[in-house]
């Protein structure tokens, strides 16, 4: 039916919680021996009763039966059609006055997406919004795996006065999986100026505080949340305790500093950073993300800032864990550029061993990096972070590939990295499919 989801739409406000399809087909059983029911009233009529002679020219009896039967089909279909047409029109407009060829799109993309790759993305922030942005083109079957660690801004407000797990990367994760056309989906960005208490809130912050309240749950608020905006995917936290992001600093030139607390003063310091952790040291996983890494076609990591959004989330040893042990085709996306006061002059490798040093080896299957400039200033203290052959005394490969935005390059392109992800997942299956045909050749 051209009109099915604005159908199920519609319905699902008169009906709440009736399986549509079970009732649709019962309806159709009951119009069909309705029919038979009527068809042999007339034919007991048409045998028994003596009727005027005009009826013999209204029921066309001067025609075949064959015939007669053809017209009537004929003139049922038109009239099925005609009344479908018109169902269509008031669905239409009853599910927010989309027309039709919007509403046929959709269908098509939703039907497309639905079939795509599962896939599991972990990190924060920025990076991991461009991620998914470019994701939900292709794939509906997305999990995004969310830090808690931030603690900066108007979600590090919230997280002190409130007592919440910081909103503002769940935030973004859904606003990136929603219809970027839709007001409510730019209502969710919107951030409050002026001196007063609202000044520098995110109002999507607020919303999920407050859905959080009525729901008695954050995580339940996200996916409330994420159902007003029609966000594809799921988004969960990597773990719902209360966790602080610490520091610790390699002293240069004699210079030193004390470990740092907080996500939100790391990069200020302006040394290289040795190693991050979390505070609790070992916090439970949130099962739905473990899940999500286990049963993924590919698990991506990253981008974003490596050890403020990326990292926290490794840090969880249940996520660590479950990226060991998952058959998925792991990814890791370097940053396309360094980062001051955290990447400062790092390149593709150093990125990758500060995972190695914080999780172990053998944890990544792919490095997929930036191989592509631009006639482009970056900002002052940012430096290109290019592919690089390959990685050192590693069976982890390196796949080089176009992923900067043209207007900027220190930034990923959401479009360009979609497609990298996907033609690697394509890369792997073509790979397992050559090597079961030699197998059983």
């Amino acid at each position: 039916m051209v009109a099915s989801q604005a159908a199920q739409r519609a319905l699902r406000l008169l009906m709440p919680g009736l399986r549509l399809k079970r009732w649709f087909l019962l309806m159709i059983v009951g119009v069909t021996l309705i029919g038979l029911a009527i068809g042999l009233l007339l034919a007991e009529l048409y045998r028994e009763v003596r009727l005027p002679a005009i009826f013999y020219y209204l029921t066309l009896q001067f025609f075949p039966r064959w015939v007669r039967a053809l017209l009537l089909g004929g003139l049922g279909i038109t009239a099925f059609l005609y009344g479908l047409y018109q169902l269509n029109a008031v669905l239409v407009r009853a599910a927010g006055g989309e027309d039709t060829q919007r509403l046929l799109r959709k269908l098509v993309h939703q039907h497309l997406t639905a079939q795509g790759p599962r896939v599991t993305a972990i990190g924060g922030g920025h990076g991991l919004a461009a991620l998914l942005r470019g994701l939900k083109r292709y794939t509906s079957n997305i999990t995004a795996i969310v830090t808690v660690a931030d603690d900066g801004g108007s979600s590090g407000r919230l997280r002190r006065e409130m007592g919440v797990l910081p909103p503002g990367d769940f935030r973004m994760c859904i606003a990136a999986l929603a219809d970027d056309e839709s007001l409510v989906t730019q209502l969710m960005q919107y951030r409050f100026g002026g001196s007063n208490g609202l000044s520098g809130h995110s109002f999507g912050n607020l919303f999920i505080v407050a859905m959080a309240e009525l729901t008695g749950s954050f995580e339940r608020a996200v996916i409330e949340s994420s159902r007003v905006v029609a966000s594809q995917g799921r988004i969960v936290p990597s773990t719902l305790t209360n966790v602080t992001l610490c520091a610790e600093y390699a002293p240069v030139a004699a210079t030193a500093a004390p470990p740092v607390r907080g996500e939100s003063s790391i990069s200020k310091v302006g040394l290289p950073i040795e190693r991050v952790w979390l505070d609790p040291q070992d916090p439970p996983a949130y099962p739905d993300a473990v899940k999500a890494v286990l049963e993924a076609d590919v698990v991506v990591i990253g981008p974003g800032s490596l050890f403020t959004s990326v990292m926290p989330n490794l840090l969880v040893p249940g996520i660590a864990e479950a990226l060991r042990q998952t058959r998925a085709l792991r990814v890791y996306v370097c940053n396309v550029a360094t980062e001051r006061g955290e990447t400062d002059r790092f390149t593709m490798t150093d990125h990758v061993r500060a995972i190695e040093r914080h999780i172990g080896p053998n944890a990544l299957d792919v490095v997929l990096a930036n191989n592509h400039r631009v006639d482009f200033a970056l900002p002052s203290g940012v430096e290109y972070v290019l592919a690089e052959p390959a990685l050192p005394n590693s069976r982890t490969q390196v796949v080089g590939a176009d992923l900067i935005n043209d207007k900027e390059p220190w930034r990923h392109d959401s479009d360009k990295l979609a497609r990298a992800v996907l033609d690697l997942i394509h890369r792997r299956n073509a790979d397992l499919n050559a090597s079961v045909s030699s197998t059983l050749d």
